[in-house]
């Protein structure tokens, strides 16, 4: 990744941030600084864009694979936010948004039924060969999971 958030206290001196923001340059990485909030800025906003995938699918609005291939091919994203809820697991996205849920009292970070009920069975995504999608034993990805095909009418 070649993002780092400079994550700023409200009491850091200048000169900290600068020392901070040039040694993320230094390793070639690009530094943004952001106030000291929950989530920062790519959780936030990562979690809030994961949250409607999951929604859309829950509602019958599209399958998985319609959601990923929009936001891949609509908004040039490496994957879609399904994918990569499978890919840093269910479980860990459920704890991010009960946290964040929690700090900032916002719905929008309200956990969506279809997650709750996802990481109650047991399905947390590649680590366990199944969530949204199914996944081989090398954890690639094989098909969709059975019971989210016949959800939307979208396919990519």
């Amino acid at each position: 990744m070649r993002l780092v958030e400079v994550v700023v206290p409200a009491d850091l001196p200048e000169p900290s941030v600068e020392r901070g923001s040039g040694l993320a340059e230094l390793l070639g990485k690009t530094p943004i600084v952001v106030r000291d909030s929950p989530g920062f800025i790519t959780s936030r906003m990562g979690l809030a864009l994961g949250n409607e995938a999951m929604r859309v699918v829950e509602s019958g609005v599209a399958s998985p694979p319609a959601v990923d291939a929009a936001m891949r091919l609509g908004y040039n994203h490496p994957m879609g936010p399904l994918e990569l809820a499978d890919l840093v697991g269910l479980d860990a996205r459920l704890n991010n948004l009960n946290a964040l849920h929690a700090a900032l009292e916002a719905e929008r970070f309200a956990p969506p039924q279809i997650l709750i009920e996802m990481v109650a069975a047991g399905h947390l995504g590649r680590k366990t060969g199944r969530g949204f999608y199914l996944y081989d034993e090398n954890g690639r990805k094989a098909d969709v999971a059975p019971n989210y095909k016949e959800r939307g009418t979208g396919s990519a």
